[in-house]
């Protein structure tokens, strides 16, 4: 008789804003990809699927012979991300073969987001006819409308995005930020990443939803933006969802030149203590604040040009 095959799973729950660091710390070890499951994903009843400060991240990890040395690298990713803050002690579970890419897709849900969309895992069927899905394959660790960072730039894309208008998305990642406008009636979205990988996850993201004739997909940044490598350099939605310094930076680079006059710049994956730095950046350069939203420690400013 043939022996079963097994895997581990590797499971750690962690404050929220740690999730998506996790995730890509871990996601190199792992097969088909990291779970990201928070209490927006597990109460649909949410409307505004705002997650918990609570997240458990997965992975799972094929029973061979290199078990042994897969875990000792997981064990060290951890603990140099620990060295930034506390983790927990992951959790290691034994399943059998044929109920682990079972269990891997049943930690996924959708997941609604401000008043008209939807993060819908790319292997389901869409059931709320009422709301915009935004069809996103979580097999990447990054972008997948788990982080309140990204919940609430994509609540600002929904507030925000006016049919037929142009929108820049600076730092596109997975391209979930584009597609949420092209999806909302954006006549064109310009998408842009320094990372290779970035712009790769992108094109597929928006084959996937069809909406890829709406996005203009390329390397670069603002400095690319602005110099004329793309069709357009001015638009009246910008998207920013990065970190706060380099937004800094990005504003140094001449960020506020891409909204049009009247328009409107969302920028996200910033902390608390890090707004007022980044508020400071912007009023420098005539721009007004108009929205702020924050999940947790995270913020989400929307200013207008």
């Amino acid at each position: 008789m043939e022996a079963k095959a097994y895997w581990i799973e590797i499971s750690l729950t962690v404050d929220g804003e740690l999730a998506e660091a996790l995730a890509e710390a871990i996601s190199r070890y792992v097969v088909n990809g990291v779970v990201v499951e928070s209490e927006a994903v597990s109460q649909p009843d949410n409307a505004e699927g705002i997650p918990s400060t609570i997240a458990k991240v997965y992975g799972y990890i094929p029973v061979d012979d290199k078990l042994e040395e897969t875990r000792q690298k997981i064990e060290e990713a951890l603990w140099y991300l620990g060295r930034i803050q506390p983790l927990p002690q992951p959790v290691y579970r034994k399943i059998e073969e044929q109920n682990w890419m079972a269990a891997w897709k049943t930690r996924y849900h959708p997941i609604p987001v401000g008043e008209r969309l939807l993060v819908l895992p790319a292997w389901m069927e869409q059931t709320d006819p009422s709301r915009v899905a935004i069809r996103i394959d979580p097999s990447m660790a990054f972008g997948t409308g788990t982080h309140p960072s990204t919940q609430l730039c994509l609540q600002m894309t929904d507030q925000y995005t006016q049919a037929g208008q142009r929108a820049i998305d600076v730092g596109c990642g997975s391209g979930i930020l584009s597609i949420g406008a092209a999806l909302l009636g954006a006549s064109q979205v310009l998408s842009v990443d320094i990372d290779p990988e970035s712009v790769k996850a992108t094109r597929e993201n928006a084959e996937a939803n069809g909406v890829l004739e709406k996005l203009e997909i390329g390397a670069g940044s603002v400095t690319e933006v602005r110099r004329g490598d793309f069709s357009f350099n001015q638009a009246p939605l910008v998207l920013v969802n990065i970190l706060a310094p380099i937004i800094l930076q990005l504003f140094n680079d001449g960020l506020a030149d891409l909204v049009a006059p009247g328009g409107k710049l969302v920028m996200a994956g910033i902390l608390e203590p890090q707004a007022r730095g980044v508020e400071e950046a912007a009023e420098a350069r005539g721009l007004r604040k108009i929205n702020h939203g924050q999940i947790n420690d995270w913020v989400c400013l929307v200013y207008e040009k």
